[in-house]
């Protein structure tokens, strides 16, 4: 299978740099499956999960919170606002900011409040379902 390099970095630290066989990413205008040789783009990426298919088979799930996603004859970059790899996710912490931004939304509080607990509960739940493949995968 052919490999290309991934590099996904936030404004933190970098995350992962890495050859890959295929990226899978959500764009303004939906799912995206980058594999080797694919045509370059850029293009925005919503809050969600980037999953990366790594050369042994193996996937590594992360939860972003947005970004852009950039693709180059051999490399893709993603920069991302925030990111986290789905085992290092506090469930604890991921649910109860949900909960919190659900409140808000609940409430219909001030429009800035609104935006921004919309974008939390967003985040909240790419993290959470980052975290829930990644027990779905080690429970196979």
């Amino acid at each position: 299978m052919t490999t290309f390099r991934c590099d996904i970095v936030s404004a933190e630290r970098e995350i992962f740099s890495g050859e890959t066989t295929l990226v899978v990413a959500t764009g303004e205008v939906g799912e995206l499956g980058i594999a080797a040789h694919h045509t370059p783009l850029i293009t925005r990426l919503k809050p969600g999960k980037v999953v990366l298919t790594l050369p042994e088979g193996e996937h590594l799930d992360l939860a972003i919170s947005g970004g852009i996603l950039e693709v180059q004859p051999d490399v893709v970059t993603i920069l991302a606002d925030t990111a986290i790899r789905a085992e290092d996710i506090d469930e604890a912490a991921v649910r109860q900011a949900k909960e919190e931004a659900e409140r808000i939304l609940a409430n219909r509080d001030e429009p800035m409040e609104l935006a921004e607990a919309q974008a939390k509960l967003a985040e909240s739940m790419a993290q959470l379902q980052a975290l829930e493949r990644l027990r779905k995968n080690l429970r196979h």
